[in-house]
């Protein structure tokens, strides 16, 4: 019987040793440096966003005819110059030393994509990006100035988000075309 018992106790104990992948709870994630709420993703994205902005809007001054589509380009050259400065100064403040903004894919291939637009869909093509953009800065924004991690970003972005939605309502305002050219004036005794 105290053999019996003893087996049996044996056997309960090695019951309680063996677990499942199941009862085995995972370690917690490591934080995502590229986390749009952390301070390292949000700035790589801002300023990847910042950038695109500034060089789509250079092209922009370069081969757009239509002046509203020019006036529009030279504001985003203007603002986001500024929002890039204003998150620099917002790092160095909080003792982070950050690179220069660099483009990440998603706005490497859609400043190819203005690049690339032929000159009857330019504006259509700049436009297009403009707004999906600014749509994918508003919500990088929001979501930061509500739940990032560095009190000085939070301040940037909340800062920027009432930016960003004049800019997206403007950019939903853009022409898609540029004016015809105005036609060549007739001289007098010339037939037209």
């Amino acid at each position: 019987m105290k053999a019996l018992l003893t087996a049996m106790g044996a056997a309960v104990l090695l019951m309680g040793c063996t677990q499942t992948e199941e009862d085995i709870a995972p370690p917690p994630p490591a934080a995502d440096p590229m986390s749009p709420l952390s301070a390292p993703g949000f700035a790589a994205m801002a300023g990847s966003s910042d950038l695109f902005e500034i060089e789509s809007s250079r092209l922009a001054l370069e081969r757009s005819r239509n002046p509203a589509v020019r006036s529009f380009a030279q504001m985003m050259i203007d603002h986001h110059t500024r929002t890039t400065q204003d998150m620099m100064a917002a790092a160095q403040r909080a003792g982070l030393n950050l690179p220069p903004p660099t483009l990440l894919p998603p706005q490497a291939a859609a400043l190819e994509r203005v690049r690339s637009a032929g000159m009857s869909d330019f504006d259509a093509t700049y436009k297009r990006e403009q707004i999906a953009g600014h749509e994918q800065a508003l919500m990088l924004h929001q979501n930061y100035a509500s739940g990032g991690d560095l009190p000085a970003f939070r301040d940037v972005a909340t800062r920027t988000v009432p930016i960003i939605q004049q800019h997206l309502s403007q950019a939903q305002g853009l022409p898609d075309y540029a004016p015809p050219p105005p036609p060549a004036p007739v001289r007098a005794g010339e037939r037209g």
